[in-house]
Parts: C-alpha cells; structure tokens; sequence
C-alpha cells in the first residue's frame, strides 16, 4: 500500500514573547474575559515558559520583551505588530485599555533593527493578520478595520485580502484559522461569512476543518513551523487530524491564558526577516 500521507518540511523561525509578569483579567473585552474569576499568575507563567522552552526544543529563537506594568495583556505578544521581510506595522488597538502596548512593541522593534510604519488604521497585529506565502490575509469585523487591508499592502507590496469574522467567540482571526504551510490551513468554518470559506478554498489547496469542541478550547490558535505545530492540549481531535496529514502535533497547555482569550499563537509574534 502506497503511503500517500504528504511530507511535511519545517523551517527555522524567529517569535518574540513577552511574559505574563502583569497578567490578570481586570477588565472585559472579549466573550471570554471574566474579571470575577480569578487567574493564577503563577500557573500562567509556567505554562507561558513551558511555551518558551517548547520553541526552542524545536530548534526556534525566541526573543523576550519586558513586560510593563498595567498591561496585563501584554503577554499576548501576537497582537504587538506585523512583521514581513524585515519591515514592522506598528498597531492601533480598538479598546483603550491595549492602546499603550502599541508603543511598547514598536519602540523594541525599532531597537532591534526593523523598518517600523506606525498604524493609521485600527488593527490588532498578528491577531487579525496572518501571512499564507506571498499572500496576506486580514481578519475585521470585531477589532481590526477593514480599512487597515490598503494600510497592510502599502507597507508591504503584496496581495492583501480581507476575511469578515462573525462570530464574537473568535474576535480575532488567529482564533479561527492557522496557517500550517503555504498550501495548508486548518480553520473554523462558522467563524467566517459565506464569501470568506470561498476565499480561503481558493487560498489553500487543502483546509483541514477544526469540530466545535477543538475551536472552543482555541485548537487554532496554534502556530506552524511547516510540520511541527504547537497548538492547545485539549484540542485533541484536531491533533489526530493534523498528523494524519503529515504534521506533527505538539501539545501545550495554555488554559490559565485561555481565561484571557488566548492561546499559544496569541503569545507569539513572528518575527519575518
């Protein structure tokens, strides 16, 4: 029997994180924040490092950014900018209580050597921004505009296409889709308006779709090396799926995050050299 499971090929990436020094849930502006529900910054460090160290088992580099007081949801570093080709976009958050981390992050980068373009429309960084290959695809309808699409092409020369979220539970499009190669992506599919699962059928040669139990869990939002896929260890249908295709599931626990609507990718910004 010929074994026709594709070869999957990963490559050396570069993510900045910030740690959860601040984190805690002292306000609401997402379905699932509960500021009277406690978290436990202890656990949330952990699991936060064990993300960390996970990385760098796979053979990543992880940069650190220092954490600010006041800003708990700084640790969800995805949100923090856009990097492609060396080139920064800054953000500009929805919600005041984000708007200082905007500066925090763009302020690094710009120490660090990247070309920074400050945001003129909202958007919410990497939450709301994914690259598939030469393609960038930007998620509005609940935080980001989606006026930001000419901002993102102008900075960065490439293809832009816009993809309406309509489900307040995946306010972000890292919530509802994961970018696994240049041809692959597994989503979310009542995430998205009738138009955008045409679109990303003609994105992605091939969709792997996540069941409810695993996007409620945040199974997608996970973050892809090419094989190697970091994503929610309670999202374990969607880890079976994923390594019958060739990929490599690596389970993390990021529930103490999850209190905050985050998971893995959200605690992740890749850095595009």
């Amino acid at each position: 029997m010929v074994n026709d499971v594709p070869r999957r090929a990963e490559t050396t990436r570069s993510y900045l994180m910030c740690p959860p020094e601040y984190f805690e849930v002292s306000y609401a502006i997402n379905p699932w924040m509960r500021p009277d529900e406690p978290v436990d910054p202890g656990l949330a460090m952990r699991q936060w490092s064990e993300l960390r160290a996970t990385y760098e088992s796979l053979g990543h580099s992880v940069s650190v950014i220092e954490p600010v007081a006041g800003l708990p949801d700084m640790v969800f570093a995805a949100n923090g900018a856009t990097v492609i080709d060396g080139i920064a976009l800054g953000v500009r958050f929805k919600h005041p209580e984000r708007a200082a981390e905007a500066g925090a992050y763009l302020s690094w980068l710009r120490s660090h050597g990247y070309t920074v373009h400050e945001a003129l429309r909202v958007n919410e960084g990497e939450g709301d921004i994914l690259v598939a290959g030469d393609t960038v695809l930007a998620g509005y309808g609940f935080r980001s505009d989606m006026g930001a699409a000419w901002e993102l092409s102008s900075v960065f020369k490439r293809r832009v296409m816009s993809l309406r979220l309509i489900d307040p539970r995946y306010y972000h499009l890292d919530t509802a889709l994961c970018v696994l190669d240049d041809s692959t992506a597994m989503y979310y599919p009542p995430a998205f308006d009738d138009a955008g699962r045409v679109f990303l059928s003609t994105v992605f040669d091939e969709l792997i779709e996540a069941k409810d139990e695993d996007a409620e869990v945040l199974g997608l939002n996970a973050v892809s090396d090419g094989r190697q896929v970091v994503l929610a260890a309670q999202a374990t249908s969607l880890a079976r799926s994923l390594a019958a295709r060739g990929f490599t599931p690596v389970p993390v626990d990021m529930s103490e995050l999850l209190k905050a609507g985050g998971g893995a990718k959200c605690c992740t910004l890749e850095l595009r050299h």
